[in-house]
């Protein structure tokens, strides 16, 4: 399998857990009790979506997401 590189999101909710989201997979999302934790597991939620859409020989969407910081 050749190597995917995806941006993600990830933050705190408010029970402490940490969310992480890959935005340019739709519904892409994990979580863990720790950063660390929440990276692994969004590996494996990016890595399992993106089998099922081969498998399915649906195409893998490209990776189209920026972020920006805006002072207001």
């Amino acid at each position: 399998m050749s190597q995917n590189i995806r941006q993600v999101i990830m933050y705190r909710d408010e029970d402490g857990y940490w969310i992480v989201e890959c935005p340019s997979l739709k519904g892409c999302v994990s979580q863990g009790k720790t950063k660390e934790e929440a990276l692994l597991n969004i590996k494996e939620a990016i890595a399992g979506y993106i089998l099922a859409l081969q498998e399915d020989g649906l195409p893998i969407p490209e990776e189209n997401f920026e972020t920006f910081l805006v002072v207001v």
